[in-house]
């Protein structure tokens, strides 16, 4: 499978691509799309969007995984987040990519073992994880790396527990039918 993990951003979006499986993964790109803060916020936000698009386009991605809006105690921020986070969702959706979406602590618990880890923490796990020689920069495509890498974990994960319960669930034609005795 081949997952793009995107850290939404109205400033900087970072994206990174990661194929491989739960057991074994491998880094096949990553990046930044800069935004202009002298642009207007709807100019940046079809920036990300073409931009998202072009990626898909080019490495042909499976999956798509996206980091959720964080507490912020600005509402301005939230919002501004939630559009950027709105746009990647329609780009993925309209690629008709899988999706998935994660709060960062559990990002950050998956990739460094550590809920509350910081940039610097997240960027060298990402490292090891992915056998680079250096960290990824800027932090923003480190986040996106990992964000993808917690997708082959918890989708993983996903898909055997619905594996199971569709084992579990009996059969319609077989449960309707009484014995007599």
């Amino acid at each position: 499978m081949r997952v793009l993990g995107i850290d939404p951003g109205s400033e900087t979006t970072g994206w990174g691509v990661v194929e491989g499986t739960s057991q074994s993964y491998r880094l096949v790109e990553f990046g930044v799309l800069k935004l202009s803060t002298a642009a207007s916020f709807s100019s940046r936000l079809l920036k990300i969007c073409r931009g998202l698009e072009e990626v898909i386009d080019r490495l042909k991605p499976d999956a798509c995984a996206i980091e959720e809006a964080f507490y912020a105690v600005n509402p301005k921020v939230i919002l501004k987040l939630g559009q950027v986070r709105g746009v990647a969702l329609l780009v993925a959706e309209s690629a008709a990519l899988e999706i998935g979406e994660y709060a960062p602590r559990l990002v950050k618990q998956t990739v460094a073992g550590y809920g509350n880890a910081d940039k610097r923490q997240v960027q060298e796990m990402v490292r090891v994880l992915l056998s680079l020689r250096s960290v990824p920069e800027p932090h923003d495509a480190a986040d996106a790396l990992a964000v993808a890498i917690c997708h082959f974990h918890h989708a993983g994960a996903r898909e055997r527990l619905l594996a199971a319960e569709a084992r579990m669930k009996p059969n319609p034609t077989v449960a309707g039918r009484r014995r007599r005795v």
